[in-house]
């Protein structure tokens, strides 16, 4: 595999250089794009350098101490340390982080496509786009997944096969609009005292809602994360969301679905059995709410989100 680099002047408001970083493959030349995340997307490590998928931390804060999920502190960790600690705050990356990474592509990949979780419940899309205005020596596309955890991650996978396989950053960005088209994920919140000590809930919703064994489930509307239906009890509220799953891939044409789980792997294996047994359309894999997002969902909670293939 050979590379060329082509620099060449044009004028757009002011001098600037473009640089396009070519690859040779087969006596033909491709453009590279690279793809970038959050941590949000909770795509595993292996894969993400199987893919070369590049990503930049959220960060959760106890106190005065700060950390960077998925580099310095896991899932498992994080639900250990809110056990015995208050809940923490979260923050998004620096734009000056995204700044730095796009400048540092620059030097290998002539274009690069930023997916990042829903913008109403988060300012790191935000970030990215004024990170991407901040920079001249590679043309950015920030894309707004509008949702987050590994239905974010669907995106952002099917953005580094392409890229794989040498698809341009246009070709990329109409891919993953037409895949809004078919997503969709719900959540199951289990603990309220959890949704309460992060103020989302009452005292006396929250002991109400827990006498009655109440498990609300939840949804992306307009970008944010807002109440579906509120169901007694968790297996209820599972069959609630399987059924909805069942709404959306009875055509027969074949869907990914994600379960979803705050420190619950045993209980999203027993399920992901469940629906293959049900679903023979659907390819099921198995994620986790990490900190951030477990930070405001709490342990106990499971999703499944999925998008037609």
């Amino acid at each position: 595999m050979q590379f060329l680099v082509l620099s060449f002047k044009i004028n757009i408001n002011e001098e600037r250089f473009l640089k396009l970083v070519l690859i040779k493959k087969d006596g033909n030349f491709f453009m590279k794009t690279a793809v970038v995340t959050d941590s949000t997307a909770y795509i595993p490590k292996e894969i993400r350098e199987k893919l070369n998928i590049h990503m930049i931390p959220l960060s959760v804060i106890f106190g005065a101490e700060a950390y960077r999920e998925e580099i310095e502190i896991s899932a498992t960790e994080f639900f250990e340390e809110v056990k015995t600690r208050d809940l923490p705050t979260t923050s998004q990356p620096p734009v000056g982080e995204f700044v730095e990474l796009y400048k540092k592509l620059a030097a290998e990949y002539d274009a690069i496509i930023s997916i990042h979780l829903s913008s109403g419940i988060s300012g790191t899309y935000q970030g990215a786009v004024a990170a991407a205005s901040m920079v001249d020596e590679i043309k950015v596309y920030p894309f707004d997944s509008e949702i987050s955890c590994m239905v974010q991650g669907f995106y952002v996978l099917e953005a580094a096969e392409w890229a794989l396989q040498n698809k341009s950053a246009t070709e990329i960005m109409e891919r993953l609009e037409e895949m809004r088209k078919t997503n969709d994920a719900y959540f199951m919140v289990d603990d309220l005292s959890h949704l309460q000590r992060g103020g989302r809930l009452s005292s006396a919703q929250a002991f109400i809602g827990s006498l009655l064994q109440v498990k609300p489930l939840l949804h992306f509307v307009d970008k944010k994360i807002v109440p579906f239906e509120k169901i007694r009890t968790r297996k209820k509220a599972m069959k609630r969301v399987a059924n909805l799953l069942g709404e959306a891939v009875k055509s027969g044409e074949p869907f990914h679905a994600v379960i979803i789980h705050a420190n619950r792997e045993a209980e999203a294996l027993e399920w992901k059995q469940e629906l293959e047994a049900v679903f023979l359309n659907v390819e099921f894999t198995i994620s986790y709410f990490g900190p951030v997002i477990g930070s405001h969902l709490g342990e106990g909670s499971m999703g499944l989100g999925w998008v037609k293939k």
